[in-house]
């Protein structure tokens, strides 16, 4: 199928003649073509929208503020760290993580073929043993650790046990409670998952997003361990306060990974198998490419034009001039503190609704990443850890025992053989060391804050980590330091916190040519992720499809969070919310 003409989206300097052409003119009525599609921002949620598109016929642009796409899920380069003809050492905003349950962006991984020689090195070695596509890149770890600074690491399995081993662990961290809690807070805390995963749909999104995740566990009551544990695993888990975040989007997504992690179809927790660029994101670059997709990398946003309700044109910064791109329709594929800067009193009165997204970005917090390169590789465990005394709610993987195809020898100075990826999920609370707040850090205080939380965590047993370990380390380039003293975060995270439902946009507009696909878009998935950003630039393609009727197969939308087998106490509880009541939790009644 042919996707362009030799006219795709013109860039042309500010104050040329005739700047913006008329959508609805150009190479031919809509009545005889697809629509040109301008995509504006190239991370997950742009190259999902792309790649739907571009599959359906669309003539399709991507417009990327940085010369890497993949927004915070692409992998960096540490540099400088690579010597004597080696690569720089990989580096990330945070390590990925793909829960069973994520059934959007791992469809789209299944259609991302995997070519020998399109880039050669590490993404040559990633291929083999049967993998064809980018989801085959993704392997599985078999336990989530809890780590604490005054006893040993606690293992849980994170797939249904398939070994007398697996049993062991599982019947261990279920029965024998290292946790310190009551019984009674054990069996409050299953009892309000419960609750969550037996109410209706309408009660959740009506009722549990407008109260917090503190308030629906009754945390003022309860002891400070389980303060500690379970206000704790929100703060680590998704960067949110328990006071703030709301109870519908914690609960059941904190339901559905326990579940996950004990019933049969794999692990709860995935990774990729190498850096997230090799493994995943360039092979789908150049699949969208052979699609037809034409991206500009380096293209930042500046301005997005309405007139007469009607989207007319963008404003990127591309080779140092502002130029002006112009399509028959647009996706805003931004961040949400991104788009609040973009909007204009033309947008707003064309759509009052897109107003609530500059009260919206104001919901986000700092979840960022450091990673620390060994001259040994220590494993740990076998998934990802929360280490749940540390004061900065750290969490943490050891990726080379997942990267059997990457030579780490290749990279920096050839003596690293393991990598510590570190997320930072509380950037407000004081360290250990220094007594400030990481955000009121130097880039050399946050590391040597973080290592010390570390070692708290892991050495009860002897110097399991220590300095000697460190060949190099990698602070995400994201926290900029306009002085020694304070950081700034180029790429927040938005939290769920409570009422802030009400502020999110949907996939489509009041102005027929302009869509929205990001991560604070109303979603199933209800959470700031590749996941909720894939489902959200689903939701804006099929938008397209049907505002043009456009005979053309609808982008699958997964029902999240369905705890089906307990559908008979959601209708029940249906039933009960339409008529005022309280949840009961009862099958009929």
């Amino acid at each position: 199928m042919v996707l362009y003409g030799e006219r795709l989206y013109e860039c042309r300097p500010i104050g040329e003649a005739d700047q913006i052409e008329d959508a609805r003119g150009g190479e031919g009525s809509l009545e005889k073509r697809l629509p040109k599609v301008v995509i504006l921002g190239g991370g997950v949620a742009g190259m999902s929208a792309a790649h739907e598109l571009a599959e359906r016929g669309f003539e399709v642009s991507v417009y990327e503020a940085r010369e890497v796409p993949g927004g915070k899920a692409r992998s960096m380069e540490a540099k400088g760290t690579g010597i004597d003809g080696r690569k720089d050492l990989p580096g990330e905003h945070g390590f990925r993580f793909f829960p069973k349950f994520y059934q959007h962006v791992t469809d789209t991984m299944k259609r991302i073929p995997l070519q020998s020689g399109a880039r050669g090195g590490v993404l040559d070695q990633l291929l083999g043993n049967g993998r064809k596509s980018v989801f085959d890149n993704l392997v599985e770890g078999t336990r989530l650790g809890l780590a604490f600074d005054d006893r040993d690491m606690l293992p849980f399995i994170t797939e249904f046990p398939e070994s007398i081993s697996d049993l062991k662990v599982l019947f261990t961290s279920l029965f024998e409670n290292h946790l310190g809690l009551t019984a009674e807070e054990a069996a409050l805390y299953g009892a309000k998952l419960f609750e969550l995963a037996s109410s209706s749909k309408l009660r959740r999104y009506l009722d549990y997003q407008r109260v917090s995740w503190w308030d629906f566990i009754e945390a003022d009551k309860q002891s400070e361990q389980f303060k500690r544990i379970f206000v704790g695993l929100s703060r680590i888990l998704v960067a949110a306060k328990a006071q703030e975040a709301n109870a519908c989007t914690i609960g059941t997504v904190g339901a559905t990974l326990m579940l996950d992690m004990v019933t049969p179809g794999g692990s709860a927790d995935r990774l990729l198998n190498g850096p997230t660029n090799e493994a995943w994101l360039f092979p789908w670059y150049d699949h969208l490419e052979s699609l037809g997709v034409k991206f500009y990398r380096g293209a930042p946003v500046k301005a997005i034009h309405c007139e007469k309700g009607s989207i007319v044109g963008a404003t990127v910064l591309l080779d140092g001039q502002e130029q002006l791109v112009v399509g028959d329709c647009y996706i805003a594929a931004l961040p949400v503190e991104v788009m609040a800067g973009l909007l204009t009193d033309e947008l707003v009165q064309a759509d009052p609704l897109l107003g609530s997204i500059k009260p919206l970005s104001e919901s986000v917090e700092w979840m960022n990443g450091i990673q620390f390169y060994l001259n040994e590789d220590v494993e740990l465990i076998h998934g990802h850890i929360i280490c749940m005394d540390s004061p900065w709610a750290l969490t943490l993987v050891s990726q080379k025992q997942f990267w059997p195809g990457v030579d780490l020898s290749e990279y920096g100075n050839g003596k690293v053989k393991g990598i510590l990826s570190v997320d930072v999920s509380d950037w407000e609370s004081k360290g250990v060391l220094f007594g400030k707040p990481a955000m009121q850090c130097s880039a050399e205080e946050i590391k040597q804050e973080v290592w010390q939380q570390l070692k708290d965590h892991f050495n009860h047993s002897g110097d399991v980590l220590h300095d000697g370990l460190l060949e190099a380390w990698f602070l995400d380039e994201d926290i900029q330091f306009p002085n020694p003293h304070g950081a700034t975060n180029m790429e927040p995270l938005l939290v769920n916190r409570v009422h802030t439902w009400d502020l999110r946009p949907n996939a489509y507009t009041a102005i027929p040519n302009f869509y929205l696909a990001s991560d604070y878009v109303r979603t199933n998935t209800d959470l700031a992720t590749m996941e909720g950003a894939n489902e959200a630039a689903r939701r804006a393609v099929n938008a397209i499809i049907d505002h043009y009727e456009i005979k053309a197969d609808k982008c699958r939308i997964w029902d999240m969070y369905a705890f089906e087998l307990l559908g008979l106490w959601q209708r029940n509880d249906k039933s009960r919310w339409e008529d005022g009541l309280p949840w009961n939790g009862k099958i009929v009644g």
